[in-house]
């Protein structure tokens, strides 16, 4: 059975992923921290995971933890301290204690594509990316474009009251959407695969504004139409407006981090295609029809 140490458990995505650990037969060690409550312990226990407590300011309890293991995946979210900082010394202890392989807690657009310096959560992935790649470590990175989820409500692009889907650019820009769930049965599936390569690209499917508004017509049987916005560099120059007039310094996804995400969708540079769906012919994908119906 292979061992597998999941940092972030207690969060939405490592919870899903280690719910996807367990249903393809890994042991998974849910590192958690000192004062997590107990029922977030309990949970992780339900889904068949063993809680490991350990401080990330702990070096040797957090090599402790990772012995034997084959992989470390992250699914920590946060700022600096959390995605540069806390993920540095998960890497330093998976060094330490011989883990073979690293799963950073990528799961978005593919930010090696897009200029650095605009997008400040995906400067942060790029600046532990860097030290991922100097460590004596195989790495692999799972990109997914954005969660699909999101569009129920998170992600402001479906405007329902008007029966408008939102763009910026083009209508027929198209981006990446994948569910959480199926982005992290994608993870599991990587975890457990030696040969995974150092980045790994998913789309559970490929959208535009324009799509989405057929879908939305379809489900609803009313008229969805897309409705220009205004243009990706518009886009850019309101998120620095927001960031100036609200700029939430300690919040993980502020307005103005999301017109960030919105922005780098439609800007066209990173790449939507599902070039590795096929890597595991078990995976099956959520179709945006099921995402979408709830709210139509």
């Amino acid at each position: 059975m292979v061992q597998v140490l999941l940092a972030g458990a207690t969060g939405n995505q490592g919870v899903r992923t280690a719910r996807a650990l367990v249903a393809r037969g890994a042991a998974v060690r849910a590192l958690v921290r000192p004062g997590t409550p107990a029922a977030a312990i309990e949970h992780l226990r339900a889904i068949g995971a063993a809680p490991v407590i350990a401080a990330y300011d702990d070096a040797p309890a957090l090599r402790r933890s990772m012995e034997g293991a084959a992989v470390v995946v992250s699914a920590v979210s946060g700022l600096a301290p959390v995605i540069v900082d806390a993920q540095t010394r998960l890497l330093e202890a998976a060094v330490a204690a011989g883990v073979p392989r690293f799963i950073p807690s990528d799961y978005s657009i593919d930010y090696t594509a897009l200029p650095a310096g605009r997008n400040r959560n995906f400067d942060l992935r790029r600046t532990f990316r860097a030290r991922l790649n100097a460590a004596p470590i195989r790495a692999t990175s799972i990109f997914n474009g954005a969660f699909a989820d999101m569009l129920a409500g998170e992600m402001p692009l479906i405007v329902r009251p008007l029966r408008r889907v939102l763009y910026w650019g083009s209508a027929d820009q198209p981006f990446a959407l994948t569910t959480r769930d199926d982005t992290a049965a994608f993870t599991a599936a990587a975890a457990l695969d030696e040969q995974a390569p150092r980045d790994l690209h998913i789309a559970g499917t490929e959208a535009t504004a324009r799509s989405i508004a057929a879908l939305m017509r379809e489900l609803s049987g009313r008229r969805y139409r897309p409705l220009r916005a205004g243009s990706v560099n518009g886009l850019e120059r309101l998120s620095r407006l927001v960031r100036r007039v609200a700029p939430q310094k300690q919040a993980v996804f502020p307005a103005w981090q999301g017109m960030q995400y919105m922005r780098d969708m439609f800007d066209g540079r990173a790449p939507s295609a599902p070039i590795d769906n096929d890597r595991y012919p078990d995976m099956s994908w959520t179709d945006l029809r099921e995402v979408l119906r709830a709210g139509a």
